[in-house]
């Protein structure tokens, strides 16, 4: 068969991943003001004393890193989209950058609870004023990452044209709150370092009005801990996506309730799994006693599912 035949039967897999992200800019403007945060807190934990302070500040070099990764990952994501070595695009890049940030979250959450419970053994002198003006301008940076960062929705669309995998052209909207895990990692890394600043004011405050000073290393365990809690709920998540677990009920109901809904049809086989922000693959076994075309079937399947790229195996049965 000639190219020119079979050109019309061919088609890409980039799926919009070659463009740029919304969180992908503001990503580079909340780096340089954290790592500019992160020096100066650790600086002034080691002179000060203050363990909290210093914790606040290990956890921002964890972050500056963190989001080092982050816009990596989008860039990589862009630059490859097309390269074809990558089966179903780039789009995984995403959660593999989102599960890396992750257990850099967990393992400096660990390396917090360490330094905190050493503090508390063996207690150090704080200079409360100054470290307090420090933990104050801490949040206050740190708010305003989060403001950068924050709802910022996982947007795309893509002209997909094909005939032996998914027949109709579309131009695909779709937002999923959280679908971008690679920006999800970058605020959850923001949220932390603000989370760790307001513990850290109200540690010192305590001390320096009420004599608490046992409070700076107990506030450090409760960060670290709910730190912790957040990196398992993100590497939980995107593992997931790594691994090729199904998409969420919802997605395969709707799905399923769909083709089923016309003529005889029974779906006997149903893949569907995630290969990038907000988008799925399919793959669909139907049976039915009035067999139609494979593409009947695929322009079924209701556009605002992200269901991409589809295959389906038809099999005639007359009961």
């Amino acid at each position: 068969m000639h190219t020119k035949t079979t050109h019309q039967w061919q088609h890409d897999h980039i799926f919009g991943q070659d463009r740029v992200r919304p969180g992908e800019r503001r990503t580079l403007w909340v780096i340089f003001i954290t790592a500019t945060m992160m020096v100066v807190e650790i600086t002034t934990g080691l002179a000060y004393g203050s363990m909290a302070l210093l914790a606040d500040g290990l956890h921002m070099a964890s972050h500056t890193a963190a989001l080092g990764i982050t816009t990596i990952a989008y860039v990589y994501t862009r630059r490859c989209a097309a390269d074809s070595r990558f089966c179903f695009g780039t789009g995984k890049v995403n959660a593999f950058a989102g599960y890396t940030s992750a257990v850099l979250l967990a393992l400096f959450a660990l390396l917090m609870a360490w330094e905190s419970l050493n503090r508390m053994f063996n207690p150090v002198e704080i200079a409360f004023n100054q470290a307090i003006a420090v933990a104050v301008l801490g949040l206050i940076v740190n708010g305003a990452s989060m403001f950068m960062l924050g709802g910022q929705h996982h947007g795309h669309d893509h002209d997909h044209d094909h005939d032996h995998d998914h027949d109709h052209d579309h131009d695909h909207q779709h937002s999923h709150a959280h679908a971008d895990h690679n920006l999800r990692a970058a605020y959850l890394h923001v949220l932390a370092d603000a989370l760790t600043s307001l513990l850290a004011i109200f540690a010192l405050l305590a001390g320096k009005f009420l004599g608490l000073n046992w409070m700076d290393p107990l506030m450090g365990i409760v960060g670290a801990t709910l730190v912790a809690r957040w990196s398992l709920g993100l590497i939980r998540d995107t593992s997931g996506i790594l691994l090729d677990h199904q998409a969420p009920g919802a997605i395969l109901e709707q799905t399923r309730s769909a083709i089923e809904a016309i003529d005889d049809n029974r779906v006997t086989d149903l893949h569907v799994w995630s290969i990038g922000p907000g988008i799925y693959s399919a793959t669909i076994t139907v049976v039915s006693d009035m067999p139609r075309p494979p593409e009947h079937y695929k322009n079924l399947i209701p556009e605002k599912l992200g269901i991409v790229h589809t295959i389906v195996e038809v099999h005639h049965c007359r009961h």
